[in-house]
């Protein structure tokens, strides 16, 4: 009876973890600087992401970021992480002194930063001059 019993506990927890998690949309990539040169060419909408694994305010904008992404009118935004501990030579390229960082590129041209933002609607904002 024991063996049941954790066995159907264990299949319940199971089932309402895989509930409860629900895969993100928003995936950024590593910095690339030929792919980013190419989405620029393009004139694709870009985001530049600053971000370091110990930055609580990193932290807070990722689940904003996730939420804004999946967004229909952001489905060709291409997102570009930078580390912000392991890349200093692209926190130089891109003028960067903090985490938490997010610039915005249409094209070639940077048309929106910020930094420490954690409000949906002027990231939203933001990401709307990329588009």
């Amino acid at each position: 009876m024991i063996n049941r019993r954790v066995i159907v506990t264990a299949i319940a927890l199971a089932a309402g973890l895989a509930v409860s998690t629900p895969a993100l949309a928003f995936e950024s990539k590593p910095f690339d600087l030929k792919a980013f040169e190419a989405a620029q060419a393009a004139g694709n909408p870009i985001l530049v992401e600053v971000t370091a694994p110990w930055c609580p305010t990193c932290k807070a904008q990722k689940p904003i970021l996730s939420e804004l992404t999946q967004k229909a009118k952001f489905k060709e935004l291409m997102v570009f992480e930078i580390d912000f501990d392991t890349q200093k030579n692209l926190l130089r390229k891109f003028n960067v002194n903090m985490q938490s960082t997010l610039i915005s590129y249409k094209g070639a041209r940077e048309v929106g930063r910020s930094t420490g933002d954690t409000n949906a609607s002027s990231i939203e904002a933001q990401l709307d001059k990329s588009i």
